[in-house]
């Protein structure tokens, strides 16, 4: 097994093209390899997203040929459908709000490829992820994508040390702008290629529906209640909604109303004020560390709720093996149970966990 090898998953975008590109010059002996993660039959209908189609395999081998590079294509769907789509419909089905994406890179792009590096003799793998990864003398550590704008840090919190170890993250330092320009320069075909959907299998953004097909169960319509027990209306389903949520509820409220809660047990949906969407603190399970082995006593950090939302000052305690209290300075909008909470020192992930719903009062 040489350690100059490495596998690059190639999705047929542009970022992962690129990270093989830039490998290749560091002097890496490098593999592509295009993950099949599911059919449009297990989905339930014919998709136009930008992955997994036969475009994008086309597009993988197109670059890889261009680099010179052997490619190969994994079907992990199976695992996939299992790790992801199920537990996605799981979620759902107990009035959470999972990212998807978050399983994916944890089981697929990190867990199962770095697996089939190992059958093949390859030391390393690589993904065109927007984050970086440093070794402090004892330990490595994940860091933040140096372009703000496309730092996928959040999605790779459950990076473990032997998967840092033998990960490759070439794309940490530059920006989108810079890797387009990389591609056009190479004449790679995707270099103007639009970037994926965040959930693949949902590219419409329909939950609700998506879950009906998948599972064929149709979704039972419910009442909308507000904080009093007072019923409003009729919704469609629990898993139509989630927390925050304010279009598409089809209420005449004569003002702006969202979503506050859900009682999956009797199929409740609550419907509340902008203000009663904020919350000063949490509670996460699933933990995963990178940063340290341990939070022995409480700590000053930055923490994110989300993915599109910038990390707020808090206080973090490890209450358990497994979970973390988190306090914030401020107030936090629309905190979902079932996303995921990073914690950050500067650049530097700490770690995170799955939010828990809140305790009932």
């Amino acid at each position: 097994m040489s350690d100059n090898s490495v596998l690059v998953g190639m999705s047929g975008g542009v970022d992962s093209s690129v990270a093989a590109y830039l490998l290749q010059q560091q002097g890496f002996a490098v593999t592509g390899a295009t993950m099949k993660l599911f059919d449009n039959e297990a989905v339930g209908e014919e998709l136009e997203s930008t992955c997994c189609s036969l475009s994008d395999v086309e597009d993988a081998r197109r670059v890889a040929y261009r680099l010179g590079i052997p490619h190969y294509v994994f079907n992990f769907s199976e695992e996939f459908q299992h790790k992801v789509m199920d537990h996605f419909a799981q979620c759902y089905a107990c009035g959470l709000t999972p990212n998807p994406c978050i399983d994916c890179n944890r089981y697929m792009k990190f867990e199962r490829m770095l697996r089939r590096a190992r059958e093949l003799g390859i030391w390393y793998a690589a993904t065109g992820h927007y984050a970086r990864r440093a070794w402090d003398g004892e330990r490595w550590l994940l860091k933040k994508g140096l372009d703000p704008e496309k730092d996928q840090s959040y999605f790779l919190y459950h990076l473990t040390q032997p998967w840092l170890e033998h990960f490759l993250l070439p794309l940490g330092d530059l920006t989108k702008p810079q890797v387009r320009e990389i591609a056009e320069e190479q004449g790679f075909v995707n270099a103007r290629k639009r970037d994926s959907q965040d959930i693949c299998f949902v590219p419409d953004g329909d939950y609700g529906a998506f879950l009906d097909r998948y599972t064929g169960q149709k979704s039972e319509p419910g009442q909308y209640v507000n904080a009093a027990g007072e019923v409003l209306g009729t919704h469609k389903g629990h898993t139509h909604y989630t927390i925050g949520q304010r279009k598409g509820l089809e209420l005449a409220m004569g003002h702006r109303v969202y979503v506050t809660g859900k009682d999956v047990g009797k199929n409740m949906v609550y419907i509340g004020e902008n203000e009663d969407l904020f919350s000063s603190s949490l509670t996460a399970n699933d933990l995963n560390l990178i940063a340290c082995d341990g939070i022995p006593a409480p700590i000053r950090c930055t923490a994110k709720i989300r993915h599109s939302r910038y990390e707020a000052p808090a206080t973090v305690e490890q209450t358990g093996e497994d979970t973390i209290a988190v306090w914030f300075d401020q107030p936090q909008r629309a905190i979902a149970p079932g996303q995921a909470v990073v914690l950050y020192d500067g650049d530097t992930v700490i770690g995170g966990g799955t939010i828990c719903p809140p305790e009932k009062k």
